[in-house]
């Protein structure tokens, strides 16, 4: 097998094989497999029914229900994307969101036609005796009022819809919360005001803290999806402020950010939540933070590596969603639990089992020392070495060949000792790949890219500092709160957080770290991790050093 070594200097936006992706990435925007079927006719839908908050804003709701006519549980989703922007019938096709166009969509999906982007199918649902509503926030759609993105103000409207449902005919008593992404994240907030009527959550794939998920990774600049996203929830609907402009306005991680995380040790109900291993940049370590911080003693974490909007209307996930709520409703013990999926590649499943917890509490966490250039050795160096790469034009590269199948799960850790020379402040994308028979293995990634590697960090060198209240050896927290550049000459120690992931490395195969100055992926809409963008760092060189006075390396969790 061939052990071709890392190259020292190496360039990982530019693997081969974009070509050939181009050319599947423009045949799934000219027919993405999505199938839409036609909505029942038995079922009983009301739409814009009004619901009073406590400042006297009404929220405009869809509800769905079974002709049945018995009381049920209702499986409740609010975000700013509008309720009844559903899928419709030209002629003889059906049209849907344009996103499912123009993110790559790696496997076939269906749902009905009453299904709103990034929500539970609401024929599916009631034939499986739930109710479903489908809610409008405040200054979106049909409701009234001005919103406030990711506020208290949300969640204490939910509240107030949550409370509304409690008491009308077709209800029980009980709701639940489901939906992926902005469906997703609103549930937390909601959770932690700890509404009565509210009996479980299931937020499939949503991110916890906006800063540092979202608009700041590691305090490096998002400005590609927050950019598009936040453009379009501006022009379709009335908010206080839009984030691009509080990024600007907001660059550390200040009482606006803080405002906007949930309480989630106030989380007490059970929770089914989604951790992708493919949404690295978004909801990754978002959604494993909500499953780890939160104060619920049920709670269930599902990780995979598919496509986002495949994996939620996938008969597996659907049955997982339904298992849990019916279990919750009956009652069932309290329980914490990890349903695990290990790959190792984008298509090929290794594994699927069950754990107790997250990181699994077996993990050996092994220390990967940078030892030369284009080397990463598990026995720490005995003399001093280096390496240097401008920031702008490569990235330093180092390789293990693993002797042995191991599988590493959880989240990692690159320590990096380093020097500026021409800069005061540089932003470090580090990413771990996998390596096999000379070539690069790729793994399904964030906004549908499929050339992803097995995982990502982000650090701004004068954010550096942790907090270390949140921080744990295998999960360095930047506090984000102070820029400390650095003078001419100076070695700082550097740690990067990268996110979680699930992979098994086969023997002869190689382990690659790599470590730029500027985005790791290309960026392109038919070749790229479109639109995934971060600022780049400003024009000079990082000098990495390692020996026996600086311990770089990365640390990895080595499952026996």
């Amino acid at each position: 097998m061939a052990r071709n070594p890392a190259p020292a200097l190496d360039r990982p936006w530019r693997r081969p094989g974009a070509a050939r992706y181009a050319l599947g990435r423009i045949r799934s925007f000219l027919r993405p497999p999505v199938t839409v079927t036609p909505a029942p006719d038995d079922l009983i839908v009301e739409r814009d029914l009004a619901v009073p908050t406590r400042d006297g804003t009404v929220l405009r709701i869809n509800l769905f229900r079974s002709s049945a006519g018995q009381a049920g549980p209702v499986i409740l989703s609010i975000h700013p994307y509008g309720k009844d922007k559903l899928p419709r019938r030209l002629g003889k096709r059906w049209t849907f969101s344009f996103q499912y166009r123009i993110l790559r969509q790696p496997q076939p999906l269906t749902f009905s036609a009453y299904t709103g982007w990034e929500a539970p199918d609401p024929a599916w649902w009631t034939e499986r005796g739930f109710s479903v509503v489908n809610a409008d926030s405040r200054g979106c759609g049909r409701s009234g009022g001005t919103g406030k993105l990711l506020s208290r103000q949300e969640a204490e409207d939910t509240y107030d819809l949550i409370g509304w449902i409690a008491e009308q005919p077709w209800n029980d008593g009980q709701v639940v919360m489901l939906g992926v992404s902005y469906l997703a994240i609103s549930q937390y907030a909601a959770a932690a005001q700890q509404p009565p009527a509210l009996r479980a959550i299931c937020p499939w794939e949503g991110f916890t803290d906006a800063y540092r998920d979202l608009a700041f990774p590691g305090g490096v600049r998002e400005r590609g999806f927050i950019r598009i996203w936040s453009a379009n929830v501006r022009r379709s609907t009335r908010q206080t402020y839009a984030f691009t402009p509080m990024q600007d306005e907001h660059p550390l991680r200040d009482e606006f950010w803080r405002s906007l995380v949930p309480d989630l040790p106030a989380v007490k109900v059970p929770m089914l939540v989604c951790g992708s291993f493919s949404d690295n940049n978004l909801h990754s370590r978002g959604s494993v933070r909500a499953f780890t911080d939160a104060g619920s003693g049920h709670a269930r974490l599902y990780t995979h590596r598919a496509g986002k909007w495949a994996a939620f209307y996938s008969a597996a996930a659907q049955a997982e969603q339904l298992t849990f709520f019916r279990e919750v409703l009956d009652g069932a013990p309290a329980s914490r639990s990890v349903r695990l999926e290990v790959r190792e590649d984008r298509d090929t499943v290794v594994t699927v089992r069950e754990e107790a917890d997250w990181p699994l509490a077996r993990t050996r966490w092994r220390p990967m020392y940078l030892a030369g250039p284009g080397v990463l050795s598990p026995d720490r160096p005995t003399v001093d070495g280096g390496i240097s790469f401008g920031t702008l034009t490569h990235a330093a590269a180092f390789s293990w060949t693993v002797p042995a199948d191991v599988e590493l799960t959880g989240p990692m850790v690159a320590r990096l000792w380093l020097e500026l020379d021409g800069c005061d402040d540089a932003n470090l994308f580090v990413g771990v790949e996998k390596w096999r028979d000379g070539r690069f293995v790729e793994f399904e990634g964030s906004y549908g890219y499929g050339r992803d590697r097995v995982s990502t960090g982000w650090q701004r060198v004068s954010l550096r500092a942790l907090d270390p209240e949140l921080s744990r050896p295998w999960q360095p927290v930047a506090a984000c709160v102070e820029r400390r550049p650095l003078s001419a000459g100076e070695v700082v120690a550097v740690d990067v957080a990268l996110g979680p992931s699930a992979t098994l490395f086969r023997a002869g195969e190689q382990l690659r770290l790599v470590v730029g100055g500027r985005w790791l992926c290309p960026r392109n809409p038919l070749t790229g991790q479109f639109p995934a963008a971060y600022d780049e760092s400003p024009n000079g060189r990082v000098r990495l050093r390692w020996g026996p006075r600086h311990d770089a390396h990365l640390l990895v969790p080595e499952i026996p």
